[in-house]
């Protein structure tokens, strides 16, 4: 993401304003500890990989309203000129804890713990939300179907599905994380440093008279392309890649060809078979129309000889699981325990730490405790902001989360790397005192 755009801050709820201006009028000014987390799973799914953390820090370091946002705030008529003078000068000035993005997470695990006077604290939950929610879902949805690719190549096709702009340039930053080899979108490849891949449009070949001709011009302007060859016919479009090799003989330079559309697991052995005929062993297929992590698996079951995938809308939306039951909760205000008691939805009380027991390489359990526990295991969240400011040790950037997420995923129980719900859910459990606290508020909160 960068520096946050100009009116960032303004990218709130009405309602994170009217409570700011109530925490000031009331003289509540105490540090406050929020918490992001979510409650449950989507079906299917075992884990969740966490990401979107450089852009919290991003828009924290860069917080503060402008004079067209006091303005817009003015015109509402609810904020007094006293707090909106307030609100000019105001900037995070809290810390961060977080676990490092590409860390994999389970329900009810903070993944990002904001500790900053309530007032800040209670301004970026919408932002910090945005960030980490939708960051988290593509992240997810994107390692299953790198895990289906079973190391072959998969490559972020989403951009013209996406929910716009900048979600589309998300998708592309996640999916890299999550292990994809790199994007289509060139916005997104020069923003984070990632590999670009293409190929070429229907529209190519069919602005030329002869599909034959479509393909020469394109290989010999770009060596070590890949043609795409189902415009009209697919087998008779990988019958004139081979015909183009044999006019071509050692300046041949075609890398793969695309399959599009059809039935690709037959296709795609049909096409193997006459590229081995003719010696193009070296020419690979990649397939592409529709694709997710559940249609990849079953064309490698079947024995299709795909080298690379085009993943696109499914991976673009999600579209299977395209929200989680995220939330940005106050567990601890003026160093009180603070909780919540709605049905479905209660709230371990105070500050927490997630540590995680590893035996012989495979994650065994996690155990939410307090940050002074003496737990067995890893703890998880490690601070990554300070005063305000990003801490140096914490800038590892994009290809050590990537790796990060490698060996999160790979240090998983193999029922939880499933494409299906795994029989029985990672162990998760609260420490003896989290819960000790959570009961003493439920008592008090019941007593007449």
């Amino acid at each position: 993401m960068g520096v946050p755009p100009r009116g960032a801050a303004l990218f709130t709820d009405l309602y994170e304003v009217t409570m700011a201006q109530a925490y000031l009028v009331l003289g509540m000014s105490d540090t406050a500890v929020f918490e992001t987390f979510f409650r449950k799973l989507p079906p299917g799914r075992s884990y969740v990989l966490a990401a979107g953390l450089p852009d919290v820090l991003d828009f924290l370091e860069a917080f503060r309203f402008e004079e067209d946002d006091l303005q817009y705030l003015r015109g509402l008529g609810l904020f007094s000129d006293e707090f909106l003078e307030r609100l000019a000068g105001v900037r995070f000035t809290g810390d961060v804890w977080a676990v490092p993005e590409g860390t994999v997470v389970f329900p009810n695990e903070p993944i990002v713990q904001v500790v900053a006077p309530i007032l800040e604290a209670q301004l970026v939950e919408t932002f910090v939300l945005n960030r980490i929610h939708l960051q988290c879902v593509l992240a997810s949805k994107a390692a299953r179907v790198v895990e289906a690719a079973r190391g072959r190549l998969v490559v972020d096709f989403g951009a013209r599905r996406a929910h716009g702009t900048d979600a589309a340039l998300e998708v592309a930053r996640t999916s890299y994380l999550a292990g994809a080899a790199g994007t289509s979108n060139l916005r997104a490849a020069e923003e984070y440093g990632i590999p670009a891949f293409g190929t070429m449009a229907h529209s190519f070949v069919q602005a030329f008279d002869d599909e034959f001709d479509a393909f020469e011009a394109f290989a010999r302007l770009y060596p070590g392309t890949t043609l795409l060859v189902d415009t009209y016919d697919t087998l008779r479009g990988v019958d004139l890649v081979v015909e183009l090799a044999e006019r071509l003989g050692d300046r041949f330079d075609v890398r793969a060809v695309r399959l599009d559309s059809g039935d690709l697991g037959a296709l795609s052995k049909a096409a193997r078979a006459r590229l081995d005929a003719a010696g193009l062993h070296g020419v690979r297929i990649f397939a592409s129309s529709g694709l997710d992590e559940y249609s990849v698996a079953a064309l490698l079951d079947d024995g299709c000889p795909i080298d690379g995938f085009g993943v696109g809308t499914q991976l673009s939306v999600a579209q299977d699981a395209p929200t989680l039951d995220m939330a940005y909760k106050l567990v601890e205000y003026a160093g009180v325990g603070r909780t919540k008691l709605s049905s479905g939805k209660v709230l371990s009380p105070g500050r927490k730490q997630v540590y995680r027991r590893v035996d012989d390489g495979v994650f065994a359990g996690d155990i939410i405790g307090r940050p002074d526990e003496n737990l067995p295991g890893e703890p998880l969240l490690v601070p990554v902001m300070r005063g305000g400011r990003r801490l140096s040790q914490y800038d590892a950037g994009l290809d050590a989360a990537r790796r990060r997420a490698r060996q999160q995923i790979d240090a998983l129980p193999p029922a939880l790397r499933s494409l299906h719900e795994a029989g029985s859910p990672y162990p998760v459990a609260v420490s003896a005192r989290v819960q000790d606290d959570l009961d003493r508020l439920s008592r008090a909160r019941q007593a007449p």
